[in-house]
């Protein structure tokens, strides 16, 4: 049995929360991770995507999922192309380094792993899931991101399967 405790901390940015929610998978987080922390700023954008009709999750009815706010953002972050959600999540996480960051953005991602931050994105929580026996396969929930929006290359998509020995 795995314990809470031995299990590794997340910061997530909007992304694989949207993605995740949207293929039913949201639930694997709190079987992944001991705890999931967002920003105010994820907790918006979210707010603002549902307030105009959008299917997304509602962070008040995860109870594995935690609101802290970063003490301030790195300055030079501030002139990248990143939405808030992004910089907030990444400034949590360098504020919290033992904690793994979720992020999609690809400028976000290689932002984050410069400053030596642990970044896994949607398909490597999938991946994960897959070898925490959380699911017995991932090939119809990669099928399903790219239906939930989700732009995947048909190379990665290949990489992925085949990490999951499902090629």
């Amino acid at each position: 049995m795995i314990w809470k405790q031995n299990m590794p901390k997340a910061v997530s940015n909007t992304s694989p929360l949207l993605y995740l929610y949207r293929i039913g998978a949201i639930e694997f987080l709190p079987k992944l991770f001991e705890e999931v922390w967002i920003p105010e700023a994820v907790k918006d954008e979210l707010k603002a995507g549902r307030s105009r009709g959008y299917d997304v999750p509602d962070p008040a009815n995860y109870t594995w999922l935690k609101v802290v706010n970063p003490t301030s953002a790195p300055s030079e972050w501030l002139v990248l192309d990143l939405g808030g959600g992004e910089i907030g999540a990444m400034t949590l996480a360098l504020e919290n380094p033992e904690r793994i960051i979720l992020l999609d953005d690809m400028l976000a991602r290689k932002t984050a792993q410069a400053a030596g931050l642990e970044v896994w994105g949607t398909l490597k929580v999938l991946l994960e899931a897959k070898a925490k026996e959380c699911i017995t396969e991932i090939k119809p929930l990669v099928k399903n991101l790219s239906k939930a929006g989700m732009w995947i290359s048909s190379d990665v998509k290949r990489r992925i399967l085949a990490l999951a020995g499902e090629s």
